[in-house]
């Protein structure tokens, strides 16, 4: 996870954050081909003890086998 820095701003579909000049995936589910990556923004804090504009977040992922 990447505590998405614990600043940012989220807008509807706009999301902006300083841990994306650091981490090309910093939040959220991505997809690439048949591969799935989710990555966590946390829940506590690191350093400053707080979060401006990022939500804490835990994440329940329910995995399913494939029927193919």
């Amino acid at each position: 996870h990447t505590h998405g820095m614990q600043f940012g701003v989220e807008i509807g579909d706009f999301r902006w954050s300083p841990s994306q000049y650091v981490y090309k995936q910093w939040a959220d589910l991505y997809q690439k081909g048949a591969q799935s990556l989710y990555v966590n923004r946390g829940f506590g804090f690191l350093g400053y003890p707080g979060r401006i504009g990022i939500l804490p977040e835990i994440t329940v992922l329910t995995l399913k086998r494939s029927t193919s």
